[in-house]
C-alpha cells in the first residue's frame, strides 16, 4: 500500500486544506491574543495604523489596499496566489473579530505578558500551518517567501528584515507600537525557520511527479 508521505500533493488536499484553514484560524486568534495584551500588535498592523493616520482611510480599508499593493509585489518575484492567499485575505479579520469578542481584556501585567507570549508563538505556528499546505501563502507572507526562494536567503533574516522595515515605516507615519511589537518583530522570522520546515506538505519523489513548490499551489 502507498504511504501516505509519498503520494503526490493532488492526493494530500485534505491534509493541505486542514492545515490551510487551521493556520488562518490561528493567526486570526493570535493577533485577538496580542491586542488583547495591548503591549503592541504586530508590525504590519502598526505600519497600517500609520497610513490611516495619514490618509484619513478606514483601518480596514488600508489592509485590503495594501494586501493589493504587496501582491504586485509578487509579480518580478513570480509568485502567484492561490486558495490560500484568497483566503488569507477573506478569513483572518472575520477570526480575529470574533476572537476579540470573547478574549477578554486583562489587567494584571502577568496576564498581559502571557497573552502576548501565547499571540507571538500561535502566529509562527500558524504561519507554518498555512504556508506548509502549500495553497498559497497570504500576501506578505507570500513576498517573504519570494524574497527567500530570489536572494538565497535564510526565512530567518528575511521575515525579520520585513518586519523591522515595516514596523519602523509605520512608526514615522504616525503609527503606534509598543514592546510587543519589537519582540514580535525579532522572534517571528525564527519561529517560522522552526516551524515550517517540520509542517510543509513536500512535493512526492521521482515516483510520482509533482512539482508544486510550496507557494505555488
Amino acid at each position: 500500500m502507498t504511504e501516505i508521505g509519498k503520494l503526490p500533493l493532488r492526493y494530500r488536499l485534505p491534509r493541505r486544506l486542514g492545515q490551510l484553514y487551521a493556520g488562518l484560524i490561528l493567526y486570526g486568534i493570535s493577533m485577538a491574543f496580542m491586542i488583547r495584551s495591548r503591549l503592541g500588535s504586530m508590525p504590519w498592523d502598526v505600519f497600517h495604523q500609520g497610513v490611516a493616520r495619514q490618509t484619513g482611510l478606514p483601518f480596514g480599508w488600508v489592509v485590503v489596499g495594501l494586501s493589493g499593493f504587496v501582491l504586485l509585489l509578487w509579480i518580478p518575484l513570480r509568485q502567484r496566489p492561490g486558495l490560500g492567499t484568497v483566503s488569507n485575505a477573506l478569513t483572518i479579520g472575520l477570526i480575529a473579530d470574533r476572537a476579540l469578542a470573547v478574549l477578554p481584556a486583562p489587567h494584571p501585567m502577568t496576564v498581559r505578558i502571557a497573552f502576548l507570549l501565547v499571540g507571538i508563538g500561535l502566529n509562527g505556528l500558524a504561519t507554518g500551518l498555512y504556508i506548509g499546505g502549500v495553497l498559497g501563502a497570504g500576501p506578505r507572507d507570500g513576498l517573504m517567501t519570494g524574497l527567500v526562494a530570489r536572494t538565497g536567503g535564510s526565512i530567518r533574516l528575511v521575515r525579520t528584515g520585513i518586519e523591522v522595515i515595516v514596523v519602523v515605516s509605520g512608526w514615522l507615519l504616525g503609527g503606534t507600537f509598543g514592546a510587543g511589537t519589537i519582540i514580535y518583530a525579532l522572534s517571528i522570522g525564527p519561529l517560522v525557520q522552526l516551524f515550517l520546515p517540520r509542517l510543509v506538505v513536500r512535493r512526492a519523489p521521482a515516483a510520482y511527479p509533482d512539482r508544486v513548490p510550496v507557494g505555488r499551489p
